[in-house]
């Protein structure tokens, strides 16, 4: 990858060595809240909203990265100040034999789309496979719950986000208008 495209991608981008950051963009930079020259080194676990989120994401990426050497989800991630903020991450692994160990990722601030509302790290992983248009029941079984402990989750995610109706809750979520 030229350096002119990785440094003025209008996408936030990251190279990664073992979840550690080695360099990053302008655009990166400026979706977290720094300089490029402050992430360098910073294992990516500090940009999460917790220790627990970072295991419970890397657990579920790796999966998908042995299998396929590329991994996307929307997420939470945490400015340098502090702040949350929806992100969409994508990432490509650079060495399929062991997929952590290298890899370039993209970063797509969406808080302008998406205002974070307070969730559990349960209610995130329904939003999230809800989003992908999953059943209650296929939710469940990806997470082993049963599907009426599913629509227990949705209907807090209803109410979180004010929405009437399932379909309005994935428009809100994905930051379409409804």
């Amino acid at each position: 990858m030229s350096d002119v495209a990785f440094e003025h991608a209008p996408i936030g981008l990251a190279e990664l060595e073992n979840r550690v950051i080695r360099r990053c963009n302008a655009e990166f930079a400026t979706s977290f809240g720094g300089q490029t020259g402050e992430f360098a080194n910073m294992p990516i676990v500090s940009l999460y909203p917790s220790q627990a989120e970072f295991d419970r994401i890397g657990t579920r990426g790796l999966i998908v990265l042995q299998k396929t050497g590329r991994y996307m989800d929307e997420r939470i991630m945490r400015r340098l100040s502090g702040d949350l903020f929806w992100c969409r991450v994508r990432g490509q692994s650079l060495t399929p034999e062991d997929p952590f160990r290298h890899g370039i990722w993209s970063f797509a601030d969406m808080s302008a789309e998406r205002p974070v509302v307070t969730l559990t790290p349960r209610e995130r992983e329904v939003a999230m496979l809800t989003c992908r248009g999953r059943s209650a029941k296929e939710i469940g079984i990806e997470l082993e719950l049963s599907p009426r402990t599913v629509e227990t989750h949705r209907a807090r995610l209803l109410d979180k986000f004010q929405a009437r109706k399932l379909a309005e809750l994935v428009s809100k979520l994905s930051g379409m208008p409804f």
